[in-house]
């Protein structure tokens, strides 16, 4: 009589084992200082150095990349996808001051093919450099009956630290401040599932290098544009989009007033709207029609940080003001 095992369940620790060794470099390519290395640890470390921080805050997030993965996955193009899921949570700790420190991944699959994930985590590593951020831990699990063979899905966790000091939450907003939009590679991670309604499977592949644009990475950007000036908020353009996550910094009886005409919108996202006869608000509700991350900043220092972003070559825009409105949040 035939003996069961893990592997005959689906399960094969050896290749799971033989796929750790083979990201060993990827993963290595991250790593900064404060990563402590210690064999049989079963948990990431990093130090933070004495006295680097006086009131040092941390900051985390958690997300995925949705289901932009299943155009990867039709695509068979899987090393940009990881870029995204370092940049869903890296741009989320952004928003608030934080400089990302470190990310861990989790990868759940139907069979563990080497090459697909090797690619992934070769797009999780790039995204860390992207961002500063040492990748120090992860797990695959390799998860049949959950997920089909040929499947996989995604999530990370990100921590970054600020200055308790420095924290940025969009309290000293007022009227008058200024928005600054830094543009978006494309759709970023939001928005697919009505993308992909929207659009046949013979327009996805048409469109699969708009659709698979790996997300934004705005680290350089932002912590350059804090080092140097007062940010009153940040907003990272994700899913809720101009509606709900640019004002999700507003305080109480604030209004952002958005120039539409401020900024070139992507013809992607007119394909979107046009194929699928959707009204503006739906359109500005679920994607960031091509600004990626917005700035507040007060109206002294526009010309300035323009001037400082031109000089590193930073393409923004000026897309809109903040006005006092007690009944309205936004309007575009």
């Amino acid at each position: 009589m035939k003996k069961t095992t893990y592997k005959s369940s689906g399960v094969d620790i050896n290749k799971a084992n033989a796929f750790v060794r083979a990201i060993k470099g990827d993963v290595a390519s991250t790593i900064g200082a404060s990563v402590i290395r210690r064999k049989g640890a079963f948990g990431g470390l990093f130090a933070l150095r004495q006295g680097q921080y006086k009131n040092p805050v941390l900051v985390s997030s958690t997300d995925g990349v949705g289901t932009k993965l299943l155009i990867a996955q039709a695509m068979g193009k899987h090393d940009t996808i990881g870029i995204d899921l370092v940049a869903m949570n890296v741009n989320d700790i952004l928003c608030v001051g934080a400089k990302p420190l470190f990310f861990l991944d989790y990868i759940a699959c139907g069979k563990l093919k080497a090459k697909v994930l090797g690619d992934v985590v070769r797009g999780i590593a790039a995204g860390c450099r992207q961002s500063g951020c040492s990748l120090i831990g992860g797990e695959t699990a390799e998860m049949p009956g959950m997920y089909k063979p040929d499947e996989y899905d995604l999530a990370g966790f990100a921590v970054g630290i600020v200055e308790k000091n420095k924290i940025v939450d969009g309290s000293a907003i007022r009227a008058g401040d200024q928005v600054i939009g830094l543009p978006s590679s494309g759709l970023h991670s939001n928005g697919f599932s009505l993308a992909r309604k929207v659009l046949s499977s013979a327009g996805q592949k048409k469109y699969a290098k708009e659709l698979l644009a790996p997300t934004r990475i705005y680290s350089k950007e932002v912590l350059g544009l804090l080092e140097k000036f007062s940010v009153r908020g940040i907003a990272h353009i994700t899913g809720g989009a101009f509606y709900d996550k640019l004002t999700k910094i507003l305080p109480k009886g604030k209004c952002f007033a958005i120039d539409r005409g401020g900024w070139p919108v992507p013809e992607i996202f007119h394909i979107i709207q046009k194929k699928g006869k959707i009204k503006d608000r739906e359109m500005y509700r679920t994607f960031n029609m091509g600004i990626g991350m917005a700035l507040v900043l007060c109206p002294k220092d526009i010309s300035a940080v323009s001037s400082y972003l031109r000089r590193k070559r930073i393409k923004h825009f000026k897309i809109g003001n903040v006005i006092n409105d007690r009944k309205r949040r936004i309007v575009i």
